[in-house]
Parts: structure tokens; sequence; C-alpha cells
């Protein structure tokens, strides 16, 4: 509980926090690290691919049954539910001092607990577009798509998801968004993410703020940096935080 105390201390006296957030954010709300060694073992099972096979630009050019296959069966949990670190960011966000939720997650949880700034660097399953057209589709319209790759209504098009598959960059204007909000930060907290994957694990470099807060239950190579080292589950952490606030 020290630790949660010092993190509340930090959080006091920070004018300007940021979030960045990785799988780890959302491991908690049931919804899988692809990366996991049981996630690995699953996709080449089943799908005799890796998942980044699977989710490169490369294969759901020449697969695209197989990606969405994948997709809808792995990728895709509308059941999931906010856990208390999604609900504990969008309570920062409402006492004004969180002002931004930098993500590397695709599941729209941080805008379902009520988060209003979120920066979604790989892109959101909740959005989807026409190839040939344009035409926007929800996703809904994916899921209750009866063939192997939906289809638009307008022109026959593919649809694909806008979402950053492997070998495409990231959106400059959201990673832009991103680098600025870390470099006006006084407070960076980071959260489920070991830091390896990059472009997106890059971004924390351009932290130039007084506190490195890392929550993270396996070492990272940053870790030497930080203010703060919590080893908890982020969820964990947060509900322990937020009931610190309501005593």
């Amino acid at each position: 509980m020290k630790k949660i105390k010092h993190l509340k201390s930090i959080i006091d006296n920070s004018n300007y926090i940021v979030f960045f957030g990785g799988a780890g954010v959302s491991t908690e709300s049931g919804i899988p690290d692809f990366r996991s060694e049981e996630g690995l073992y699953k996709a080449k099972e089943i799908y005799n691919h890796s998942p980044e096979e699977i989710l490169s630009i490369d294969f759901f050019k020449s697969h695209m049954d197989i990606f969405y296959k994948y997709h809808k069966e792995n990728i895709i949990h509308q059941e999931a539910k906010p856990n208390w670190a999604h609900k504990g960011l969008a309570q920062l966000e409402k006492m004004n001092k969180l002002k931004a939720v930098i993500t590397q997650n695709i599941d729209g949880l941080h805008q379902k607990a009520g988060s209003q700034n979120v920066l979604e660097l790989h892109g959101t399953i909740y959005k989807n577009y026409c190839m040939v057209c344009g035409e926007k589709y929800g996703l809904d319209y994916i899921i209750n798509s009866k063939k192997d790759v939906p289809k638009c209504e307008k022109c026959g098009g593919n649809i694909r998801p806008e979402v950053v598959l492997y070998g495409e960059g990231l959106d400059t204007e959201i990673v832009e968004k991103a680098v600025n909000h870390i470099l006006s930060a006084d407070t960076l907290i980071v959260g489920g993410s070991s830091l390896v994957v990059h472009p997106a694990a890059g971004l924390i470099r351009y932290f130039k703020g007084d506190n490195l807060i890392l929550i993270n239950k396996t070492p990272t190579n940053f870790d030497s940096s930080a203010n703060l080292n919590i080893r908890e589950p982020i969820g964990e952490t947060f509900k322990k935080l937020i009931e610190l606030y309501s005593e």
C-alpha cells in the first residue's frame, strides 16, 4: 500500500498526467494477449500461422478469409467490460489530472469507461471501411456478415477494419498528438506494457517530465529510469488508488 500512497502523492502534485498503455491493461477484462505462449500455440494449432503473420497487411491482402476468421474469433471481444484501470483513468480525467490516454489496444474499453481524450495508436475494431469506395461500417456489420470477407453494401468492395496491421505505419497525425502530450507531461504513467513493441514503445523516449511511473507485472528496460515501479496487475493498482480517493 506504500507504493499506492506514493502514486497518489505524485498524482496530487501533478498538473499534466499522460497514460501510455499496452495489452496488459485489457487482459484483466478477459482479453487475452495474443503474444502469450498460449496465444501463439493456439494460432499455430488452429490457423497454421503465427498471430503476427495473420495480422500482417500482406497476409490480409492474400488470405482475407483466414484473417477474418482469426479476427472474429480472437481479436473481437464485445463482451469485455472496462476494468478498474480503465475506470480509474476515466476518473483521473474527470479530476482534470489526466490529459490523454495513449493506447496500443484496439478494443475501445477506455471510451466505454468514460475517457474522452483517447489516442489509439493501432486503430480500433469499432471502425471499418470499404477499400474501394471508403464507405464506413461499424463493428456490428462485421460481426453479422455471413460472408467470409465482409462486403460493402454500396459497391461490393472488400471491407477492412481500421486497425494498423504489421507492415503498416502508424497514423502520423495520432503519433504527433501523442508525442506532443508526452512532451507536455509532468507525469507519465506507463501500464500493462513491456515496452518492446515499436514504434509505439519508442514514444516514451520523448518524455522530459519529472515523474515516470511504471505499472507492469514484469520488468521493462525502462525500470531504472522510473521514479516508481509497481509490480502488480494494473487493475488492482487503480482499484486501490481510487479507494484512497474515496476515503
